[in-house]
């Protein structure tokens, strides 16, 4: 996967103090944000409310009209999102592997697109 900076990204990066029960990934976009996730597995004749976080398995540019409306990013196999998030303005951590299955939609979640991680929260935090 490439960033868009166009490095390569082969590893995960280690982060530190990561909160038990998080998953890790790489972080693609730089960026805190907390919201509601939204799992699409398919874009085709979807919408997102805004301020979802946008939690799928890949990307590419079928993918692109659903950004306008997320606050954040999580992929579980980089691609076209890695290129299109820094532009948007929205954090991204992507290499999650086990992101669709853990996460579903309507759980309050918080990413950190710098660090590479993903957290399952409350709403009240």
């Amino acid at each position: 996967m490439l960033t868009s900076q166009s490095e390569a990204l082969s590893d995960r990066i280690e982060c530190e103090d990561v909160p038990e029960g998080a998953l890790v990934g790489t972080g693609v976009s730089g960026g805190v944000v907390k919201g509601v996730a939204r799992v699409v597995r398919d874009p085709s004749g979807v919408t997102i409310e805004k301020g979802k976080i946008l939690i799928v398995p890949s990307s590419d540019p079928d993918w692109t009209p659903l950004f306008l409306n997320v606050v954040g990013m999580v992929v579980v196999v980089g691609g076209h999102g890695a290129l299109v998030a820094p532009e948007y303005g929205l954090p991204e951590v992507a290499l999650v592997s086990e992101t669709t299955r853990r996460i579903e939609t309507g759980q309050w979640v918080r990413i950190d697109g710098t660090q590479g991680i993903v957290e399952i929260i409350d709403d009240d935090e």
